[in-house]
Parts: structure tokens; sequence; C-alpha cells
């Protein structure tokens, strides 16, 4: 019996049941179609269930230490001679020994009145002795029933003890489940956030220099329009990425050419040593497009080099905050000042670089503004391709032209965007191979 108990001690401990995990499906592609992405939960929804997750396993953490506590503490008592239950066993026990020592007296009382019997000369002795041996046989009976008597008890106070301790223990063992689960649900959370956080390609995604030329001289402007356009199925928070730079320049130095951008209301610079968001884009529905006008002035002392662009569209959706449009890239040529290119065609775009590929990373929130377009609204001015509009720099006013498409962009930034963090030293190693430095945005600020 004490063997059962304790079995039964230990099964209690070793209790386990399989771990409810979190199920929450991995996000999709922003361009996935909404048929398939109907029970997709949206980032949003992942990350809140991922800090509830958290906070359910700090909570059965601390009930499990608790729990663990509390056990130790019940089973302590209950080791103690002055617990009832252990003192009832003591006394059970002893009842339970007494009972034997008592049947063991009677059943010697009985052998030695047997021996009485045979040893008994005439009839007299002989009814004396006979009488004697009933007298024992009866005392033996009673003995005997008394034993199983105190046994019983004996049993039943030990299984009383028993029962007290496997329930501390099954107590204890649940909270220990819970926080199996909670562990097993937190994990899941976790790499379901992770899998959303993981930065997607879309190349329905566009950007676009139009009007960009091929050649350029020193000492003059060209004004060109980067276009993006939304080709995916899902509304996107969208942040155009540009980079001009000259072949050779080494980051911080100063360079031959001073590029700038408009959201329509003013002009700001490119800092021409990293890659850098510009023209914020707060919504942008499938479909729509959006252009930013940019200039770019070359030095009058300007000598022949080599230049290029690299312009992209960095996005965030509902169901992912990175979402990265395919990098174009332009090559275009620098000519001495005086120099008569003749008619020349726009720059036709390239494929980029493995290196030229890659997004910066952005500061998080409380940071200066990206573009030095700190504390302008968050608004944008735009159409459908079937609508071609452009708003008309420092002026605020819009009209219709087939030159340009689409319509120019207004600035400001989202709390995610803020300024560059990659170093001017990104720039030394220009050429095809590494332009850039860590392009992928960060996503906790989404």
């Amino acid at each position: 019996m004490r063997l059962r108990r304790s079995l039964a001690v230990a099964v209690a401990v070793a209790v386990t049941t399989p771990v409810a995990l979190f199920t929450a499906a991995p996000a999709l592609a922003a361009g996935a179609p909404a048929a398939q992405t109907q029970n997709q939960p949206t980032y949003a929804a992942l990350k809140k269930a991922a800090a509830d997750a958290q906070k359910a396993y700090e909570k059965a953490l601390a009930a499990k230490e608790e729990g663990q506590e509390k056990v130790k503490a019940t089973l302590e008592a209950l080791d103690s001679d002055t617990h009832p239950l252990k003192a009832a066993t003591i006394t059970a026990d002893k009842a339970a020994e007494e009972a034997a020592a008592a049947e063991t007296a009677a059943e010697k009382a009985v052998r030695d009145a047997e021996a009485v019997v045979e040893a008994a000369q005439g009839e007299t002795e002989k009814a004396e002795a006979e009488k004697a041996l009933e007298t024992a046989e009866a005392d033996l009976a009673k003995a005997v029933e008394a034993k199983e008597k105190a046994d019983a008890a004996a049993e039943a106070a030990r299984t009383a003890l028993d029962d007290a301790r496997v329930a501390a223990v099954r107590e204890y063992s649940v909270l220990k489940k819970a926080l199996d689960d909670a562990l097993a649900a937190k994990e899941a959370a976790e790499e379901a956030l992770g899998t959303a956080e993981e930065c997607v390609r879309e190349t329905g995604l566009t950007s676009l220099a139009v009007g960009l030329p091929a050649e350029v001289v020193a000492g003059t402007t060209v004004d060109f329009t980067l276009r993006v356009t939304n080709g995916t199925e899902r509304t996107l928070t969208v942040d155009p990425l540009a980079f001009v730079h000259v072949d050779g320049e080494r980051g911080g130095e100063k360079s031959r050419l001073a590029v700038e951008w408009s959201n329509g209301s003013g002009w700001h610079a490119l800092n021409g040593d990293e890659p850098e968001h510009i023209a914020h884009i707060d919504t942008m529905a499938p479909g729509e497009r959006s252009d930013v006008k940019l200039r770019m002035t070359v030095a009058p002392d300007a000598a022949s080099a080599d230049a290029f662009a690299l312009f992209a569209a960095d996005a965030s959706s509902a169901y992912r905050p990175c979402v990265l449009g395919p990098m174009k890239r332009y090559d275009f040529g620098l000519l001495p000042a005086g120099s008569d290119p003749g008619p020349v065609d726009d720059a036709d775009p390239g494929q980029t670089g493995k290196d030229d590929d890659q997004r910066p990373a952005t500061a998080g929130p409380g940071t200066t503004p990206q573009g030095g377009a700190a504390g302008q609204p968050v608004t944008t001015a735009r159409t459908t391709p079937t609508t071609p509009t452009t708003r008309t720099a420092g002026t605020g006013t819009y009209g219709t032209t087939a030159a340009t498409g689409g319509t120019l962009a207004q600035t400001g930034t989202s709390p995610a965007l803020a300024p560059l963090g990659a170093a001017s030293a990104v720039a030394v190693a220009l050429g095809a191979g590494a332009v850039l430095a860590a392009r992928r945005r960060m996503t906790a600020d989404r």
C-alpha cells in the first residue's frame, strides 16, 4: 500500500497534457489576394497577441513560483508529527502495532493451552485444561479482530495523509502545466510576430524616374519626377527612397551634385551621403500612384564623371510593417561646363547590384524627421493613373498635365520614419558594389 501511494505522488508530479499553441497565421505578402487574407491577423493583432502572451506567461510564472512555495510548505507541514493527519497516522500505527502484539500473545496462549491439554492426566485435569484452551481461543479471536480493525484504521490514516500530499502536488502540477502552456503560447505568438516582421518583396510596388537625362552638363539644373505606383492589391503606407551620387565621391565631402525634392510647397535637399526616405505617403490605395518632383544641379566646375541614382519604395500595410518594392538604378554622365551633348535621351533603368538593393535603417520615434521636414503634416495629393494631375511647387495649386501624370506627394513623417542611421562611410565604396547601408526598416514603430 505504501508503494502504491508513493507511485501516486510521483505520477501526480509527472502529469502533463498537450500544450495549446498559439495559432495566429503568418502574415502574407502585401499583394496577396483578399481571398487569401480574410482570416489573416493584422500586424497590430499579432503584436497585441504577443504582448498579451508575454503578460500571461509572466502571470503563470509568478503563480507557479508561488505554488511551488505553497506545496513545499504543505509537504513540510504534513511531515510534521504535530499535523493532525500525521499525528493520526502515528497513533493508528501504534495501535496497530499493539494489536499485532496482542494477537501474537493470544496465539502463544492458545499454543500453550493446547500443550497443557495434551499433557493433562485424568479427567478433572483435562477438563480444566480444555476450558483454559477455549478461553485462550476466544481471546485470540478477539485479538485477530482487534488487529484487523487497527490495521484498517492505520491504512485509512496513511491514505488520508498520502491523499493530502497528492492533492498538494497535483495543485502544483496544474500550475506548472499552465506555465508550460503559457510559454508555448508566448513562443508561438513571438514566432508569428517575427514572421510578420520579416521584410517581403513586392514587385507591384514600383518607382520610376521620369525625365532624368542620360547626360547632364556642369552648371545646369534638370527637373525630373519620381513616380511611385501601388500595383498591389492592398492599401499601403509608402516611403519613396532616393539616392543620387557621383562615382568616387567619399562620404562627407562636398558633392558635385545638389539634389532636392519637393512636396508641393517647398524644396528639401537630399544629403547625398546615404539613401533616404522622402515624401511620406500615409495611405496609398491599390492602383494609385504619386509623383515626387526632384531637381538636380551640377556644380559649374564639375569635371566629366559617372553618376547614378537609386530609387525604390519602402512600405507597410496592416499585415506587414516591412514591404520592399524593387529598386531601380539609373546611370548617367556628368559633362564639363560648356559641353553641347545635343539631344539627350532619358537615363534607362538598369539592374542594381546585390549590395545596391538594400534599404537604410531608420531611427526610432522622437528623432528628427527625415528630409528635414520636421513638423509638416502627413498629407498626400494624388490620383489614379487614369486622371493624371500635378501640383505646382510653391503655389499650392493643381492642374492637369499629360507630361507628369499622377500627382505630387506632399510630405511629412510618420513616427516610424526618422533620420537614416547609416554612417557616411557607406559611400566610400560606391560603384557596382556596396552602395547602400542596411535597408531594412525597423518594424517596431509601425
